[in-house]
């Protein structure tokens, strides 16, 4: 287990490095195309065609190169898609994805949504000039539950054709390892009584995982225990015998706080690890 330590008076210079790391990149040009549709029932359903829904945003000018799948926060019941700006001009391509709220919708459908939009990125990623086996899923909140799920439990990827380890890392921020809470509103039990089933990530641990890196906030300034149930499943994969499993704690950031140092943490794994 490893911890970083984050001190927001360091904050200042911390974006200043940013902003240099970004201008010594190779300077590529960059498209996005917005609202590309990415289920193949989109044409029968109103809700389907407003929600699930991608962004992409990918450079012109390389070949090969890795892909972040983006599934944003909100408690799988608000939020809307985004490119992270510390992602722009990184010589790699982002995927921001809308899918299916409660209580539209129950749970598995926002689950089965985001596999859908992992399988549309497997599927056409090639087409922009990136590369399938450098696909990395990751997400904030109920984004980083969504990785974990689709990431973890082979059921969710298997009518498309993919298996879970054809992605290259699972980047989880602050995302329930246990059943998701509004999951277990949906059921009438309350958000402070812990239930791990089918529906929690930490049902579906194995030593065949792709690489996972677990990022928290301050487990003293984080929601409803995150850290510590992050911890746990990072201590029961290392105990099923998975080899890539590692865990940062931010400490001084809270849960919506935490976002804007782990996309560094998330950058210097891919570009060490993947974007080769």
């Amino acid at each position: 287990m490893r911890t970083i330590l984050f001190l927001c008076i360091l904050l200042p210079v911390f974006n200043q490095l940013i902003s240099q790391n970004t201008a010594t990149e190779n300077q590529a040009s960059y498209q996005t195309e917005r609202n590309i549709y990415y289920r193949s029932d989109s044409e029968t359903d109103e809700y389907i065609r407003d929600r699930c829904v991608l962004d992409i945003y990918y450079p012109e000018d390389v070949e090969h190169y890795a892909t972040i799948v983006w599934f944003h926060g909100g408690g799988l019941t608000a939020g809307n898609k985004f490119i992270p700006n510390a992602f722009k001009n990184q010589n790699l391509a982002v995927v921001a994805v809308n899918y299916r709220f409660y209580p539209k919708v129950k749970a598995p459908v926002y689950i089965e949504d985001a596999a859908a939009a992992v399988a549309w990125v497997f599927n056409n990623i090639a087409n922009y000039g990136g590369d399938r086996n450098k696909i990395v899923v990751s997400g904030h909140s109920a984004g980083g539950y969504l990785t974990s799920m689709v990431g973890l439990d082979s059921t969710y990827l298997a009518p498309y054709g993919i298996h879970p380890n054809e992605i290259a890392a699972l980047i989880p921020y602050s995302g329930h390892t246990i059943t998701h809470f509004t999951v277990r509103k949906e059921r009438g039990i309350e958000g402070n009584i812990p239930i791990v089933d089918n529906l929690a990530p930490l049902f579906h641990v194995r030593d065949d995982a792709p690489p996972i890196i677990l990022i928290t906030g301050d487990r003293e300034l984080e929601l409803l225990g995150r850290y510590e149930e992050t911890a746990y499943f990072e201590r029961m994969m290392q105990i099923s015998g998975h080899k890539e499993t590692a865990l940062y704690e931010l400490e001084g950031f809270n849960h919506g706080e935490m976002a804007i140092p782990a996309h560094q943490i998330l950058l210097k794994y891919v570009k060490a690890n993947i974007q080769k």
